[in-house]
This record gives structure tokens, sequence and C-alpha cells, in this order.
């Protein structure tokens, strides 16, 4: 995420108390995380099967208006080069989704390199977690370092 989206997050969304939606995209499974209305904090929240938009534009639907959403933080995995590799180009694809199905929120990508590497080391180390019990919550928690990165970068 470039620093000028960080400014507008940050302009735009001072004076509310609008939550943001942080998205770990996967061709299986989309791991969500959401943060307090503060914007300090971002907290796993959910893991959702990624078998057809219309199902999941129907929860992130229920999603943004239970929890206030005011913007969505959508990783971008890109290639340690620096480089879009295919799956970015599907990241890309389904944020031109959501942006036309949800065009009254705010949706940018912030790149999301070793953030499920690094997830999945401190779940090993941190918690003992036995790679199945890894499989439940990765995703969500990499959804959670997303989010995370854009909030500590609104608040420096």
């Amino acid at each position: 995420m470039i620093k000028e989206s960080v400014k507008y997050l940050k302009d735009k969304y001072k004076e509310t108390n609008k939550r943001f939606l942080g998205i770990d995209f996967g061709t299986v499974n989309i791991g969500l995380a959401i943060s307090d209305v503060s914007r300090t904090i971002a907290s796993p929240y959910k893991t959702l099967k990624n078998k057809s938009y219309s199902l999941l534009f129907k929860e992130f639907d229920e999603i943004i208006n239970e929890m206030d959403i005011g913007a969505i933080i959508i990783g971008l995995p890109l290639q340690m080069n620096g480089e879009e590799g295919d799956t970015a180009t599907k990241v890309r694809n389904f944020k031109t989704e959501l942006e036309n199905r949800f065009s009254n929120i705010d949706i940018l990508l912030s790149d999301e390199r070793l953030t499920s590497s690094i997830s999945e080391k401190m779940l090993i180390r941190e918690f003992d977690l036995s790679r199945q019990k890894r499989k439940q919550v990765i995703d969500k928690l990499s959804a959670s370092y997303i989010l995370q990165n854009v909030l500590d970068n609104m608040n420096f």
C-alpha cells in the first residue's frame, strides 16, 4: 500500500467509528480480520470458503452492515522480487468484483508477502498447534497481519 493511500484512509476516517475489514484471499479459503472502532487493533474474525462470489458477497454484505465497515484491505500476494504472479491477478479481479458490488466502501490492496509464513511459524512456535488446527486459523490470522500492517502505518 502506498503512503498516499494510508494518508487517504487516515484523513477520511479520523472522525468516524467505522471498522476496517482485512482479507487474505485464497482460491480455497478467504481469511477475514476486523479492526476495532478506533482502528488500532486487527483481530482474526472468520474464514470463508471460496465457492462462489454470489455466496461470498452475501456474507460480505452482512459483515459490512453488522460491523459498520468503512474500508476493506485485501492482501496482494507479490513475489519476493516485487512482481505479480497468477494469484495477484486473481486478487485484482476479486477487488474489481468487490468494487462493483460495494461501491460505497473503500477497497485497497496491501502487500502481503510472507504473512502466511509468519502466521504459520507463530502458530507452531507459540501455540504448538497441529497441522489440522493451523489450517483452521491460518487464513484469518494472515488477514489480521495484513490489516494490522495498514493500521500501524495509519497510526504512526
